[in-house]
């Protein structure tokens, strides 16, 4: 379950950032330098410098940075569906050197506050360059731009929600709060937690399309997918908590295909040639459909709990699956028997898996606290670790991989971390 930060920490009055809207801050005192950053925000010089990469004050507070770390895994309780014995997980899992720096903290902003709606979906947080980042935050998705340090409102569903096309089953939705999130060819695609669907362009005003595609109109989004089929059409992929998954064309916001599983859906992803469809959801085990017709190809088995995040290796031959039993497995598409490697974590669910574009990186991000970052050309041997203190509503690289972004959900210290990949001229640092 999500666990504040300022349940624990002693905060402080003067640290609390009261927001007249995005990019800029009620409380003011930024730096004159730069007048697009707060006084909360932490740049690449000031954590060489000593301040925390989040800008909390552990010298005011009552416990150290190393305490409450240590608290932190001794007292966190992950969140299980299926209680089952994990005796000799850990003998599965993959030794791996954790000494390891692919990315360099580059900047922190509080100005962005990833929302999350359902503690359990976390895929909240896109990049489409490695200056632009979407979250969710509140009945919003924001856009921020790590160039000018600035966030922008791109779509508010907090009242009624009219789409501008007709399209299957198209109509207004009442005000909505928002699940989970994609964001692809200019497309951004939202889910609802009463199963609300809704297309919007990047470039375009008002709202593309928008539906309920639940037959229960209780039944939660709990991901979308937009991915590119054989033929080059744009499609949007949604799962239910009526373990359905439906399929559109983006461009004529049509109803393409409705394919039924035994289970709630919580997570799809569509393999990088589009043939391939990975469904996962209330059961221990995941699937490997065929994308156009749904048609079961594989069941993958070896986890034990519920799977909530998945991933596909841009080479088409790996895929990468999140479960709250504290694991990620990595399947080889030409031998399912098993699962070739199990990663884990320190304390929670793995809820969130992204590879980069280049298929060097694996992000896995824990529910609270972590992200790591494995190098895929070590054979996942070598890792770096990013250790955060929040829940964490995403993460993301960006597509020319020079940048990972993380989005943390909290009161006090919620935010979106910035990171900056190591290259050989990495003495040019940022000066921000």
């Amino acid at each position: 379950m999500a666990v504040y930060l300022n349940d624990d920490l002693e905060d402080l009055e003067d640290d609390y950032v009261d927001f007249d809207g995005f990019g800029v801050s009620g409380s003011g005192g930024g730096d004159p330098s730069n007048p697009n950053k707060h006084k909360n925000d932490t740049s690449a010089a000031e954590y060489r410098n000593g301040k925390d990469m989040q800008g909390i004050p552990w010298e005011r507070l009552k416990y150290s940075r190393d305490q409450y770390r240590k608290m932190r895994l001794k007292q966190y309780k992950n969140y299980e569906n299926l209680s089952r014995s994990h005796e000799g997980l850990d003998m599965e899992c993959k030794q791996v050197e954790r000494n390891d720096k692919f990315y360099d903290f580059c900047f922190n902003t509080r100005l962005v506050k990833s929302t999350v709606v359902h503690f359990q979906l976390r895929n909240l947080v896109w990049a489409t360059s490695k200056h632009d980042v979407y979250t969710t935050q509140n009945n919003s998705v924001v856009h921020w731009s790590s160039l000018l340090q600035r966030g922008k409102e791109v779509l508010n569903v907090a009242g009624q929600v009219v789409p501008n096309q007709e399209g299957h089953g198209a109509r207004t939705l009442p005000r909505v709060q928002i699940s989970t999130l994609a964001v692809k060819n200019n497309l951004i695609v939202a889910g609802g937690f009463r199963g609300e669907l809704i297309f919007k362009y990047v470039d375009k005003p008002g709202v593309a399309f928008c539906t309920n595609v639940a037959d229960n109109k209780n039944s939660i989004t709990n991901a979308v997918d937009v991915y590119e089929s054989p033929n080059g059409a744009t499609r949007v992929t949604a799962a239910n908590n009526d373990s359905a998954v439906k399929t559109f064309d983006a461009e004529r916001c049509s109803l393409l295909g409705r394919f039924t599983f035994p289970w709630s859906v919580n997570n799809t992803s569509v393999s990088p040639d589009g043939k391939l469809l990975a469904v996962l959801g209330d059961s221990s085990d995941c699937m490997i459909a065929d994308a156009q017709s749904g048609q079961e190809i594989a069941t993958l088995k070896g986890h034990l709990d519920y799977s909530f995040s998945s991933a596909w290796h841009p080479g088409g031959h790996v895929l990468a699956t999140g479960n709250q039993d504290t694991t990620c497995r990595l399947w080889d598409m030409r031998n399912l028997s098993a699962s070739f490697a199990v990663l884990k974590g320190w304390m929670g669910a793995v809820r969130g898996l992204r590879f980069s574009s280049d298929g060097q990186f694996l992000a896995m991000a824990e529910a609270a606290d972590f992200v790591h970052v494995y190098d895929t050309r070590a054979c996942y041997t070598t890792v770096q670790e990013i250790d955060l203190f929040g829940e964490i509503a995403g993460v993301a690289f960006s597509p020319d991989t020079d940048a990972l972004f993380v989005g943390v959900a909290d009161r006090t210290y919620g935010s979106l971390l910035e990171f900056s990949r190591r290259r050989w001229c990495s003495y040019l640092d940022s000066y921000l």
